[in-house]
């Protein structure tokens, strides 16, 4: 008896624990050239937003993925200009990435800014105690 007790209790607090969710901070790394990672983490970022709505979301894609945030090649553009439509979501490349493959800001999907360097942004990120998600397959 002692022992239901005791689960009885502890069902009571996880779940009264799981009710009081905080907004969360999330930094999604993208750096695959596969366009099923990029339709992937969309599908990801864009269920978070909606059930989590005071929670924050960056994306930061750089190396192979720069393709995602290019206009004409991306196959998640029109995803990706509604989420950034979303204050909690923000959409970032590697200026760097995008210095290689000479692609210049003009060519960005609208809602895409540039930072000076990708993995510098997820470690920047993960120090002021964001969470983080590799996307790949």
């Amino acid at each position: 008896m002692k022992t239901i007790v005791n689960l009885a209790v502890m069902c009571f607090f996880s779940i009264m624990v799981l009710a009081q969710e905080k907004p969360v901070k999330i930094v999604f790394d993208v750096a695959s050239s596969n366009t099923q990672v990029h339709e992937s983490a969309m599908r990801h970022v864009k269920m978070m937003a909606q059930a989590y709505p005071d929670s924050k979301f960056e994306i930061v894609i750089y190396s192979g993925a720069y393709g995602m945030v290019v206009k004409g090649n991306s196959i998640v553009s029109e995803d990706m200009e509604d989420l950034a439509k979303n204050e909690n979501v923000d959409f970032v490349v590697c200026q760097a990435s995008l210095n290689r493959h000479e692609i210049d800001d003009s060519q960005l999907i609208t809602g895409v800014r540039t930072v000076p360097d990708g993995i510098l942004e997820i470690i920047q990120k993960q120090g002021q105690g964001w969470g983080y998600i590799k996307e790949g397959q």
